[in-house]
């Protein structure tokens, strides 16, 4: 099974935090890839030749020969499996891969005020000068709470060894340390040991372009 038949379609703009997670699991795997970009602001995602290929027009998009998935942890899972050779994205044990599994899920499920408020593209262009909202702060201390239940003291991963789901929780916990809001010590910490590794790095080194201001 050769890996140069992987394509990851992204967003033009890289700066999808579902994108990033996609392309971490892939950096972790240490799989080659072709790196195609689709622009979302004209829309080129709901054109019927990308939707031909992602089902659900949504980024990022796998495509791995004819079969193409979309929605970053199923990808992650589907790596997970079709090159089992190689560095695992989840946990061993099977409690604990059902429980990082859950938490990627409640990250995208839930905490949507945050991400509203919070959106991701101040980790590459700055703060938002703008408190949280009364319904912010409650989803924030709802994180800081599962984050602290699953970060076990003095540990550096969640469960043991690296799994995505330290990505996926740094990429939720970064859009409030990075905006400078106050974060238990642990946390941030925790933020910047994910932060640090190479896969991480390899995506924030890709050049984007600050959006216009109006």
């Amino acid at each position: 099974m050769e890996n140069r038949k992987l394509k990851l379609y992204v967003g033009a703009d890289y700066v999808s935090a579902f994108a990033m997670s996609a392309f971490v699991a892939l950096k972790e795997k240490q799989l080659s890839f072709e790196f195609v970009a689709v622009d979302l602001k004209a829309r080129e995602n709901y054109m019927a030749s990308y939707r031909d290929i992602s089902l659900t027009c949504k980024i990022p998009t796998l495509v791995h020969e004819s079969f193409a998935l979309s929605e970053s942890s199923t990808i992650a899972e589907y790596l997970d499996e079709l090159f089992p050779g190689h560095k695992k994205l989840y946990p061993h044990d099977i409690q604990q891969r059902a429980r990082a599994r859950q938490l990627q899920a409640w990250l995208r499920s839930d905490l949507l005020v945050v991400r509203k408020e919070r959106p991701f593209d101040l980790v590459y262009f700055g703060k938002k000068n703008v408190p949280l909202s009364a319904d912010a702060q409650a989803a924030v201390e709802r994180l800081f709470f599962v984050a602290d239940r699953l970060l076990e003291e003095g540990a550096e991963h969640l469960f043991g060894d690296w799994s995505i789901a330290d990505t996926d929780l740094a990429i939720m916990l970064n859009r409030l340390v990075a905006n400078g809001d106050p974060v238990p010590a642990r946390l941030a910490a925790y933020v910047r040991r994910q932060w640090d590794r190479d896969s991480v790095r390899a995506w924030m080194d890709i050049e984007r372009k600050a959006p216009a201001i109006a």
